[in-house]
């Protein structure tokens, strides 16, 4: 994991209340599902924090990752430790009672995450009813739907989610990793209708093999259609590589949203009314 103190500073005034609304942590003793997609890695809450403080990032949500499927004890622990600052998102199982997620609740969780990648394969419709029945779950609690998907799901879904009234977020900008000019129009029309949040997280791995300015100009389309439904997130500590610049990323909204209103909405606002209301 790369030094906290080494990470670039931030290239604008970081608003007060500035929340990283995307990242993980990682600790020894807790069990990971069997086949995990990659090796124990290197980022625990301290390290998190540390980072967190060089930023300026005065709150957080804390995403539950694929390595711990179902098993939420680490973010149970984490939010305990980190108290109101800090939200969560967590991954369940359908028949989850919902006196665990009454729990869950009381400790700052506001959004259950469903792992598309593992149900790539299944025909949309399933998907689709999949996403019904975990909204029947969430919505009566306030809480919404993050979507961990590849972006050829989310563009089958696309016209599915134009209609979708339950509040959702699509993770990592839509991570659709190709050019594909009319799934950002579709994409950008279903964000202006008003149920749909889109996450800016993950740019990197929307740009694969090539420079993060090659993302900028969808991360500009987002901030200029809707950004007061964008959230930014620093996807740490950005596996598989902990060394990647944390500052770096937050410094893409100083480019795609340069007015310090719309970086409030992004970094303060928007996180506020999804998780800390």
């Amino acid at each position: 994991m790369r030094a906290a103190e080494t990470n670039t500073a931030a290239a604008f005034t970081v608003p007060a209340g500035a929340c990283d609304a995307h990242f993980h942590v990682f600790e020894p003793g807790y069990p990971h599902v069997p086949h995990p997609h990659y090796t124990f890695p290197d980022g625990t809450i301290d390290q998190y924090l540390a980072m967190t403080r060089t930023l300026g990032l005065e709150r957080m949500v804390l995403v539950q990752p694929s390595f711990y499927g179902t098993d939420n004890r680490l973010l149970e622990y984490a939010l305990k430790r980190l108290g109101p600052s800090c939200g969560g998102v967590i991954q369940i199982e359908e028949d989850t009672p919902g006196t665990e997620l009454d729990a869950f609740h009381a400790i700052g969780v506001r959004a259950v995450r469903l792992d598309l990648f593992a149900r790539a394969g299944w025909p949309t419709g399933e998907i689709i009813a999949y996403i019904r029945r975990m909204a029947a779950r969430v919505t009566p609690r306030g809480w919404h739907l993050q979507f961990y998907t590849p972006g050829t799901v989310v563009r089958d879904l696309l016209p599915f989610l134009a209609d979708l009234e339950d509040t959702f977020v699509i993770d990592h900008m839509g991570y659709l990793t190709e050019s594909d000019p009319d799934f950002e129009r579709r994409l950008l029309a279903v964000l202006a209708q008003g149920s749909c949040w889109i996450k800016l997280s993950g740019a990197y791995r929307v740009a694969k093999d090539k420079p993060l300015s090659s993302v900028a100009p969808w991360g500009k389309a987002l901030v200029a259609a809707r950004p007061d439904r964008l959230i930014w997130g620093s996807d740490w500590p950005h596996l598989p590589d902990g060394q990647r610049d944390t500052g770096e990323i937050l410094n893409v909204l100083a480019d795609w949203a340069p007015a310090a209103g719309d970086r409030q909405a992004i970094l303060v606002d928007g996180p506020a009314r999804l998780f800390f209301s």
